[in-house]
Protein backbone atom coordinates (compact mmCIF):
# COMPACT_ATOMS: atom_id res chain seq x y z
CA UNK A 1 0.00 0.00 0.00
CA UNK A 2 1.13 3.81 -1.01
CA UNK A 3 1.22 6.40 1.66
CA UNK A 4 -0.52 9.46 0.79
CA UNK A 5 0.07 12.93 2.10
CA UNK A 6 -1.51 16.25 0.80
CA UNK A 7 0.51 18.40 -1.57
CA UNK A 8 0.92 21.89 -0.81
CA UNK A 9 1.56 23.13 -4.20
CA UNK A 10 -0.61 20.49 -6.05
CA UNK A 11 -3.56 20.97 -3.67
CA UNK A 12 -4.51 17.17 -3.72
CA UNK A 13 -3.25 13.83 -1.98
CA UNK A 14 -0.27 12.39 -3.77
CA UNK A 15 1.73 9.40 -3.60
CA UNK A 16 4.80 9.95 -1.40
CA UNK A 17 7.63 9.10 -3.70
CA UNK A 18 10.93 7.55 -1.91
CA UNK A 19 9.13 7.67 1.47
CA UNK A 20 11.86 7.75 4.53
CA UNK A 21 10.91 7.52 8.44
CA UNK A 22 12.06 10.71 9.97
CA UNK A 23 12.05 12.12 13.59
CA UNK A 24 11.35 15.74 14.01
CA UNK A 25 13.12 17.75 16.61
CA UNK A 26 10.26 17.76 18.96
CA UNK A 27 9.99 14.15 18.73
CA UNK A 28 7.02 12.94 16.74
CA UNK A 29 7.88 10.65 14.06
CA UNK A 30 6.42 11.03 10.21
CA UNK A 31 7.09 9.72 6.51
CA UNK A 32 9.29 12.20 4.41
CA UNK A 33 9.32 12.12 0.46
CA UNK A 34 8.45 13.88 -2.38
CA UNK A 35 5.54 14.47 -4.83
CA UNK A 36 6.14 12.54 -8.07
CA UNK A 37 4.42 15.37 -10.13
CA UNK A 38 5.86 18.73 -8.96
CA UNK A 39 8.82 17.04 -6.51
CA UNK A 40 8.04 19.33 -3.28
CA UNK A 41 8.40 18.04 0.16
CA UNK A 42 6.10 15.79 1.07
CA UNK A 43 5.53 14.42 4.82
CA UNK A 44 2.77 12.91 6.83
CA UNK A 45 2.90 12.28 10.37
CA UNK A 46 2.78 8.83 11.62
CA UNK A 47 2.10 6.97 15.14
CA UNK A 48 5.08 7.33 17.56
CA UNK A 49 4.39 3.52 19.10
CA UNK A 50 5.02 1.32 15.87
Amino acid sequence: MAEEAYCVKCRTKRDIQDPKEVTFKNGRKALQGTCPVCGTKLNRMISSKS
